[in-house]
């Protein structure tokens, strides 16, 4: 079966930016910058997109291009079949992300109609209890992740390709445009300020806290540790620049995370509402009691959770699409087969995510600060001590060689593998004492 490949350069970009950009930069980072420290935080996402993230892309990269296969089936064919449990972790974590983040992509989708009618205005706590969990948030994860398998089906360059081409565009205009709107709200002066200010203070008080978190979330924003950007990589041609390429996309992706933050943060202090309190779901009751409140907040409301809805399309097929192509690769699927039956399992495997909130945020907890960073230590040491050569050979494809080949080597060698490791520790020593099996240290 001859494998596919991308159409164009700019598809693979905007794939790979699509991936990136979903809920992760939308949802997921407001709330995250909001409970560790506001700017503190910032400013230890940034370092950790460039100094880890952009190695790190890299990383995914070779690995793909270089075997032209899945996550698991990348070892087999670079010759190092004993580390295939690397590949199967990445998969794993794929599998548990996509299966709750349909929840989440969900509630986005009963957000549009709740902003046209002004359903959830001066009840927005109640009305996201109402809808977080139960029959209609089971019925609205399923209705997502059919859409989800019905562009992956069509394939690379008819489903995956022609969809990121529309959609990323239009989530950049669309979060430009209500980033000039949060100019005009009260709130714009103190959210900029919490926002943006450097408290390097907190940062250093609580760096043990805020760096697992801050990796975690450049890891989980990027679609790293997962096995979408090697899969992606696998159908990317020689003649590719794989450095100029993970520059592009890490640049576009965190510009649009950045840019959530210059929404959402003058939205909530507007309204007076206090970052980080309420967790996952303080993104959805924040936001929107916001919009029940500022100028012209029912068509606020409709085109920002449109666009939320459109990231998360983005990035759920992605990541159905590494399951997917482990099933075509691997045991020679149709790919329709294969990604209808992958579906069937991702919803069933969503659904106590999606009736109970509690088991909700250990799927978030658990992959975020756990099994991406374990995925990425693992991808790291792999580069970075098994195959060098080979990795080396691959980075300088399509482009003349320089000394930054070596350095990117020893950068993974060094501080990645260091700041990914650490990372690791952190979380593994944060759920050991959340679960009682440490005492907290003073």
């Amino acid at each position: 079966m001859e494998r596919e490949t991308w159409a164009t350069r700019i598809g693979f970009i905007l794939a790979a930016v699509g991936s990136a950009v979903g809920l992760g930069n939308i949802w997921r980072f407001p709330f995250q910058v909001g409970q560790n420290g506001g700017s503190a935080f910032l400013i230890m996402y940034l370092a950790c997109v460039l100094l880890i993230g952009i190695p790190a892309i890299l990383v995914e990269f070779v690995i793909g291009r270089r075997s032209q296969r899945n996550p698991i089936g990348a070892f087999h064919a670079l010759g190092k079949s004993r580390f295939r449990a690397i590949g199967a972790v990445c998969v794993v974590t794929g599998f548990v992300i996509l299966s709750y983040y349909t929840v989440v992509a969900g509630w986005v989708l009963r957000y549009i109609g709740g902003s046209a009618t002004g359903a959830y205005f001066g009840s927005e706590e109640a009305y996201f209890l109402e809808i977080a969990t139960g029959y209609d948030a089971v019925v609205l994860h399923a209705v997502f992740l059919a859409v989800t398998v019905g562009i992956v089906m069509l394939g690379i360059k008819r489903g995956i390709e022609l969809a990121v081409k529309a959609m990323v565009p239009a989530i950049a205009l669309l979060l430009a445009g209500l980033a000039v709107y949060a100019l005009t709200l009260d709130g714009v002066v103190d959210g900029y300020r919490y926002y943006l200010s450097p408290d390097f203070a907190t940062l250093a008080a609580e760096w043990t806290t805020i760096l697992p978190a801050a990796v975690g979330q450049a890891l989980f924003t990027l679609s790293l540790g997962m096995g979408v950007m090697i899969t992606y990589a696998s159908y990317v041609g020689e003649d590719q620049s794989l450095l100029v390429d993970s520059g592009s996309i890490a640049l576009l992706d965190t510009v649009i995370a950045f840019l959530s933050g210059l929404i959402l943060f003058p939205i909530l202090f507007t309204i007076d509402a206090t970052p980080g309190d309420g967790g996952a779901g303080e993104f959805f009751i924040g936001v929107g009691g916001a919009f029940a409140d500022i100028p012209l907040g029912t068509i606020v409301g409709v085109v920002f959770f449109v666009t939320l809805a459109v990231a998360a399309l983005s990035s759920a097929i992605s990541i159905l699409e590494v399951i997917v192509s482990y099933f075509i690769d691997e045991f020679g699927f149709d790919r329709r087969v294969a990604t209808f039956g992958v579906g069937v399992i991702v919803f069933v495997a969503g659904i106590p995510a999606a009736l109970d909130m509690g088991t909700f945020e250990v799927y978030d907890q658990v992959t975020g600060e756990l099994l991406l960073p374990l995925g990425m230590f693992l991808l790291v040491l792999f580069v970075a001590w098994v195959v060098p050569e080979e990795s080396l050979d691959e980075l300088l494809k399509g482009r003349s060689g320089s000394n930054l080949d070596v350095f990117w080597l020893w950068w993974v060698r060094t501080v990645v593998t260091v700041a990914v490791g650490l990372t690791l520790v952190l979380s593994v020593y944060g759920f050991a004492v959340e679960f009682g099996l440490l005492a907290e240290s003073a």
